[in-house]
């Protein structure tokens, strides 16, 4: 029996250690914006918009795998190949930057705004009523980040994401059986549409845009390359691409389908994460409730871990240096980055809507994102033998047309 044990283990740490940049990429798409966008997709308009999540996750495997084949075949990271080997990619590669850095700090700030007030919910529920300010709780989940990030380096990162990604799911998977969701109403709404109603535009865009992350396939030549991948990884980088997008999808399709079968039929909506929370209290009880905070505070946290090292990543990339997280530079970034989250203690308004607008303005950025990989791939310069098939061609064709029409989504659902 220990042998049988010693041998799964064995098999699960060697899949895990296999497929490390997919779920360091997971932890970064599915945070706490995501369980909102997802739930209140589901308790609106039922399964009907499950489509944007399956045709969003096809298209992130199809970016990731581009970008990851790109950077194994030239060993060189995305902003520095779209700034070297493109005409005019030097402005190019610093408006991706600027644009993803603006997006992801205001995401940032939303993010730690939530799991601040999740964990004080969570305080308060545990102790029957006892409340901690917010202005205790964000400094206190700050110094544990800076903590973190001063003393480790990326494969310690990778093993907490990965954690806090397995936690995530299995939350939500418990809570899936918990409150018992209407499964019949469930399949029978997975009918494709686009509702035509104030915000649905603005709600399918965000959606695009935490799950095909224009930050994701920039990122993902990074982590591949702290990886140590090369060429004769490709299969491995296709198989980590596959097991990310297909994660994607299953626990977005859950969080969709739990509120699907449970809020859409009580004809309850989903407006930021707090109502959600109290939303399933009745439902499920308080052991739900708790799992439902431990899994959307796992979302935050994993995501916050990307979100704080994308400037100085992002700053290395377009300069084709070496990533040394605890060098002067990334220290003075990352502090930068964990003060800028600190501002969630002063926000006025739900922290909810930083996050869903980030999204939204990730998906408006995704065109600039899918056509430079196009280019590179087909660049025999950068790529040599390796070159794009018509298969990936086409692929990347409609990836492109898919980034334009929810731009179109993003820029409607601003207006």
């Amino acid at each position: 029996m220990n042998n049988i044990f010693q041998t799964t283990k064995k098999k699960i740490l060697i899949t895990l250690s296999a497929v490390g940049p997919g779920l360091f990429l997971i932890g970064y798409n599915i945070g706490t914006g995501s369980v909102t966008t997802m739930a209140r997709a589901g308790a609106e308009y039922g399964m009907t918009l499950l489509w944007t999540v399956v045709l969003s996750c096809v298209f992130t495997y199809i970016l990731m795998v581009a970008y990851g084949q790109v950077t194994l075949v030239s060993g060189k990271t995305a902003l520095n190949n779209i700034k070297t080997k493109l005409k005019f990619g030097k402005f190019l590669a610093l408006y991706i930057m600027a644009a993803l850095i603006t997006g992801e700090l205001l995401a940032l700030v939303g993010i730690m705004g939530i799991v601040a007030d999740l964990v004080q919910e969570g305080i308060r529920l545990l102790t029957n009523g006892m409340i901690i300010g917010i202005e205790w709780i964000v400094p206190l989940l700050l110094l544990s980040l800076l903590i973190l990030f001063w003393f480790g380096r990326y494969k310690l990162f990778e093993k907490i994401l990965t954690f806090f990604v397995i936690l995530m799911a299995l939350c939500f998977v418990a809570v899936l059986f918990m409150v018992s969701p209407d499964l019949s109403s469930v399949v029978s709404g997975m009918v494709p549409s686009i509702p035509d109603e104030p915000g649905s535009f603005g709600l399918i865009a965000a959606m695009v845009g935490t799950t095909c992350s224009a930050a994701v396939f920039i990122i993902r030549s990074t982590v591949v390359t702290e990886k140590g991948w090369n060429i004769t990884n490709l299969k491995d980088e296709k198989k980590d691409a596959f097991t990310s997008s297909f994660m994607m999808l299953l626990i977005s399709g859950l969080i969709m389908a739990v509120s699907a079968g449970t809020l859409h039929i009580l004809g309850l909506r989903v407006d930021n994460t707090l109502d959600l929370i109290g939303l399933f209290e009745p439902l499920g009880g308080k052991a739900a409730t708790f799992l439902l905070i431990f899994g959307i505070v796992g979302a935050g946290l994993s995501t916050m871990f990307p979100i704080i090292l994308i400037a100085p990543w992002l700053i290395s990339d377009y300069r084709d240096k070496p990533r040394d997280i605890q060098s002067p530079i990334y220290r003075v970034l990352i502090v930068l980055g964990l003060l800028v989250a600190s501002f969630s203690i002063f926000l006025e308004q739900s922290p909810t809507i930083l996050v869903v607008f980030s999204m939204a303005f990730q998906a408006a950025i995704l065109p600039a994102v899918a056509l430079p990989v196009f280019l590179l791939l087909n660049r025999e310069g950068v790529m040599k033998e390796n070159k794009a098939s018509l298969r990936m061609n086409i692929g990347l064709f409609v990836v492109i047309i898919f980034s334009l029409i929810t731009t179109y989504f993003a820029i409607r659902g601003f207006l």
